[in-house]
């Protein structure tokens, strides 16, 4: 891997409630494309972006950009220009799909530019149709697509990305790895995500936890495309779709 790396993460520990999750984790994303991070169900993968993030407590060390921000606030992180889309989207229900999006505009000169707003428009039409329809009364996948928007309205360095096509339909699947797609044209991403079609279609890198722990990093193709590895690590099979042109399937 070439060049520096926007997020650098040593021997990261993480606690919940007093019961470590994350156990000494480190590991590097590049300042281009998207790194996934792979594991079975409840191995840390989510704990592990909540700490880099300081939404749980943690100890270890974190650099964005090459400085070191594990000792800093979470609200200091993100003006740092970390943007966090959550597993479970916590969209602001009872306000519209363009309030969301007036409040995650964190201003300034890492806030939205007419460019972002742009870029935004162009990603999510849908969401400019549904701009004055409140967030609580949209489809699942609708719900996804303003937790994207609003993380990418602002300047970003980079993006962490928790299970984006959990539960939803396909056809929602495939539009919000296009998405993502278009958005790594832009900023670096770090991504969990359990649908490996996904992964291997957005992903160059992938970095895979076990029981709290870092069990392999490397190239995705080669971890993908060795069968034998993928069951051993993830516990499943890597299949291909027999139609390349085919949706991917919804996470399981």
């Amino acid at each position: 891997m070439s060049g520096t790396p926007v997020l650098r993460v040593r021997d990261l520990t993480a606690r919940i409630a007093g019961q470590e999750v994350v156990h000494g984790v480190t590991f590097d994303v590049p300042a281009s494309g998207v790194t996934a991070v792979l594991g079975r169900n409840g191995v840390g993968k989510t704990s592990t972006l909540r700490a880099v993030l300081g939404l749980i407590e943690r100890s270890g060390e974190v650099e964005l950009d090459g400085v070191r921000v594990d000792a800093e606030r979470t609200d200091r992180i993100v003006r740092r220009g970390v943007g966090y889309v959550p597993e479970d989207r916590e969209v602001f229900a009872g306000l519209t799909v363009a309030e969301n999006l007036r409040l995650a505009d964190r201003g300034g000169s890492g806030g939205a530019t007419p460019e972002r707003r742009a870029l935004v428009d162009a990603l999510f039409p849908d969401l400019v149709a549904r701009a004055q329809q409140r967030a609580g009364t949209l489809s699942g996948g609708q719900q996804q697509m303003v937790s994207l928007a609003r993380a990418l309205l602002n300047d970003n360095r980079i993006l962490l990305v928790d299970e984006p096509t959990k539960g939803l339909a396909p056809r929602i699947v495939g539009e919000v790895a296009e998405a993502l797609a278009a958005a790594a044209q832009t900023v670096p991403i770090l991504l969990v995500e359990q649908n490996l079609q996904v992964v291997e279609r957005l992903a160059e890198r992938v970095v895979v936890i076990d029981a709290g722990r870092v069990v392999h990093t490397g190239p995705a193709r080669e971890l993908l495309d060795d069968a034998d590895r993928v069951q051993r690590l993830l516990g499943v099979h890597a299949e291909r779709p027999a139609d390349e042109t085919a949706e991917p399937e919804a996470a399981r």
